[in-house]
Order: structure tokens, then C-alpha cells, then sequence
């Protein structure tokens, strides 16, 4: 499930909401009970190694050959 980061304005607290995406726009109290509070932009960390097909197989226009 994932996590969305909140900041309240009326204590300055800084918390973390776990819930589905489609409550991700819902709003969140802060723990202290205030309710004036913002999501925070989150950055996604994506770790892992990925590589390309092996083999010369094209798709695409310039990988296909069809380009002069």
C-alpha cells in the first residue's frame, strides 16, 4: 500500500499516511488532531538494474530498418 508524506500547518509536524491510491487525495489529520494540513510531493526511488533485449531484434521505426 503506499505511503503519502503530509505536513501539518498548524503544528509544523511532518507524517506519513499509508492508504489506498484511490483515498490519496483525501485529507489526513495530523496526529495531534489538527486537520489544516498538505500533501507533501513525494519522490519515487526505483533501485535495480534493467537492460535491453539481446539479440539486434528492432521494433520501432530507426531499430525496424525502415528509416533511409
Amino acid at each position: 500500500m503506499p505511503r503519502y508524506d503530509y505536513r501539518c500547518r498548524a503544528c509544523g509536524s511532518t507524517f506519513e499516511v499509508s492508504r489506498p491510491m484511490i483515498q490519496a487525495s483525501d485529507p489526513a489529520p495530523c496526529p495531534a488532531g489538527h486537520d489544516d494540513t498538505v500533501k507533501l510531493l513525494s519522490t519515487v526511488a526505483v533501485t535495480g538494474q534493467a537492460s535491453a533485449p539481446r539479440g539486434g531484434g528492432g521494433g520501432g521505426c530507426c531499430g525496424g530498418g525502415c528509416c533511409s
